[in-house]
């Protein structure tokens, strides 16, 4: 390719022919200057109606960018990431069009992208209802079937801080100000609608229409809440109707599995005022954390995890040590004691490298596997509390590895292993890999960040796993994987996580001698497959919609009398099936068979155990699951082989 020269005319005043180099590696060549949406007119009219914008040489643009020296370009639709973020921005502004024309009174200050849509808040003293949200929305479609020219604009500063002041939109006036000096000022047009804004946009409103607002909320101007409150309207887009109607499909089932909803109907767990961000936990919530940490020390002792306990307060020098205090301490419980500061931990990592420490350590001890249910506290802000989800007390399934360079590769392909066992095992086939590298400002020489994320991608390559790159992401002290579960509903949870670090060990003091007599220290690999216990358990609870396969059920199957006379026999039968660790509940009221059933089944309990006068007789059992399928009648033990079977299994043959 000829090195850069404007394809208006080179030097010699020749007339230059852009080269346009497209994502298939061919080329194409043009007579002048040509804008994205001409390129993609000329390699296609699907292409050129579909088109909302272009990556030119990696920069998002509009579909209206001049093209006059050689590039490469891909043109992007609503199909790619990139367009659908288009969309989202677009029908922000969209949105506030439609709002100055409904309610000319109210100020626009931003509208960004947020995750599944956007947001735009305004300036607006009366506030919105329900039933304006209704009018936005409508008048949002009007202006879509006008089907506006999206134009870009240029303008300098001190004119555009101007025209806004002239407009009455002093907040947009006081953002252009804010700006920093050399950085160009775009503004977008359409219709009457004048917004500032760094673009790209779609080409016109005609391209928009698959959108739903959502809800109405109180915002501090720039988030501080020294400000004034704004409202923000929240809103979703998509590429097409299919997509928007799958997405508050989605969200309908949310609210159906929503985990606090759930535990409330069950009586698994509740949080109140007084204790913010802690749980209190239920004796049927409590069986399902206790099953979940007894299955974990299991795997961790048959994998060469050796369990430890560290202290809940430890002193305030040790995180400084460990750099958390400089980088963490807002976050941190503290207390004193005899003139002395102490922080509740946040985290466990450094009290493990105190256990690692004591006593002198070989080459031949690596790789030590220390492992904790660590119970940590962290000074969430209460805003962002969110039932189990986001809390201020948790425990992690954590661990340290510490190992020699050499063992980094092996460690983690095994540990890769663990966690596909232990997902499996909870229902979890979906999974998502993602591989976060050197960030700008880090510690270790580009020597070790080279072996380190080398290890790291080896270990995934190993088990064929696809993966995505993120680039700089890696925390400042080593590279990570991150693991992502897929629910039944689509949602990716990030649980899983091993981090290499080459900082916390030295500054600590970890060492080992190796082979050749020289004093090493050892590389420590975090790692976790739940994360955090209570939010695991609150992803299972949506993901299970409340019915948990036999194996995690806090009630396994409960017995039904049909009448009073069956109750010793329905004792025993709850004595027999509880002396072999079944979790197991006996309903003796005086009820209708048919009331209890529908009780027991709404409660989700895997299998209903109905016992009359015949089964009483013949010591059998009729067997039902919650889903209402009938297995008829069975004898005891072999009730109890079936169950005990599941269990081992991890299986859900209860539904």
């Amino acid at each position: 390719m000829r090195p850069f020269v404007s394809a208006a005319t080179d030097l010699s005043g020749l007339v230059l022919m852009p080269v346009v180099t497209l994502p298939d590696g061919s080329r194409r060549e043009y007579p002048q200057p040509v804008t994205v949406a001409e390129v993609a007119m000329s390699i296609g009219p699907g292409l050129a109606k579909a088109a909302l914008a272009g990556r030119v040489d990696g920069r998002l643009v509009d579909t209206s960018f001049a093209i006059d020296h050689d590039v490469s370009l891909a043109v992007v639709t609503g199909r790619d990431a990139e367009g659908l973020e288009v969309i989202r921005h677009s029908t922000a502004h969209l949105l506030a069009q439609a709002v100055k024309a409904l309610y000319p009174e109210a100020q626009v200050t931003i509208g960004p992208v947020i995750e599944d849509g956007f947001y735009y808040d305004f300036a607006f003293k009366r506030g919105f209802s329900e039933e304006d949200l209704r009018a936005i929305e409508t008048r949002m479609h009007e202006i879509v079937k006008r089907d506006l020219p999206v134009r870009r604009e240029v303008m300098g500063r001190g004119d555009a801080v101007q025209l806004f002041r002239d407009m009455g939109e002093r907040y947009k006036a006081e953002i252009i100000e804010s700006i920093p000096g050399g950085e160009e000022i775009s503004l977008y047009r359409q219709g009457e609608f004048l917004d500032l804004c760094r673009g790209p946009h779609v080409p016109s409103t005609g391209k928009l229409g698959a959108f739903r607002l959502m809800k109405v909320a109180g915002a501090y101007w720039r988030g501080d809440s020294n400000n004034e409150m704004l409202q923000r309207i929240y809103g979703t887009a998509w590429g097409d109707k299919k997509a928007l109607d799958a997405y508050l499909h989605r969200l309908e089932e949310a609210e159906k599995r929503d985990h606090r909803k759930i535990a409330k109907a069950l009586d698994l767990f509740h949080m109140q005022e007084e204790a913010p961000g802690m749980v209190f936990w239920h004796e049927r919530g409590w069986r399902i954390y206790q099953t979940i940490q007894a299955y974990m020390s299991r795997l961790w002792q048959d994998h060469g995890y050796r369990e430890v306990r560290t202290p809940q307060l430890v002193d305030r020098s040790l995180w400084e040590k460990s750099g958390h205090w400089e980088k963490f301490h807002d976050d941190m419980f503290t207390t004193e004691s005899e003139k002395r500061t102490f922080a509740v931990k946040p985290m466990n990592c450094p009290c493990h490298i105190q256990i690692y420490n004591q006593g002198l350590r070989s080459y031949r001890d690596l790789p030590l596997r220390l492992a904790e249910f660590g119970s940590c506290h962290r000074n969430e802000q209460s805003g962002a509390l969110h039932g189990l989800m986001r809390v201020r007390g948790f425990t992690q399934d954590d661990a340290h590895i510490f190992c020699t360079e050499d063992q980094l590769q092996p460690e983690v392909s095994t540990f890769i292993d663990l966690l596909h066992r232990v997902y499996a095992d909870f229902g979890f086939s979906q999974l998502q890999y993602r591989l976060s590298t050197r960030p700008a400002k880090r510690i270790g020489s580009e020597e070790a960040w080279d072996r380190a994320e080398h290890g790291l991608e080896e270990a995934l390559n190993s088990k064929g796993l696809p993966w995505d790159l993120q680039p700089g992401e890696g925390a400042f002290y080593g590279p990570k994987i991150e693991f992502s579960l897929r629910d039944s509903i689509g949602r990716l949870w990030q649980c899983g996580t091993i981090q290499v670090d080459f900082s916390m060990p030295g500054r600590l003091g970890a060492s080992y001698i190796a082979a050749d007599g020289s004093r090493q220290v050892p590389v420590m690999l975090h790692r976790a497959i739940f994360g955090s216990i209570e939010r695991f358990i609150g992803i299972l609870i949506e993901e299970y919609a409340g019915a948990f396969p036999a194996w995690l059920a806090p009630v396994q199957a409960v017995i039904l009398t049909i009448t009073d006379k069956q109750e010793a026999y329905a004792r025993a039968v709850a004595e027999t099936l509880g002396k072999q660790g079944l979790r197991v509940e006996a309903d003796l009221r005086n009820e209708k068979i048919g009331f209890k059933i529908r009780e027991h089944t709404i409660q989700r309990i895997p299998y209903l155990l109905v016992v009359g006068e015949k089964e009483a007789l013949n010591g059998t059992l009729a067997v039902r699951t919650r889903t209402g399928e009938d297995l008829g009648s069975m004898a005891l033990p072999a009730f109890s082989e079936r169950l005990t079977q599941e269990i081992a299994s991890h299986g859900f043959f209860a539904g």
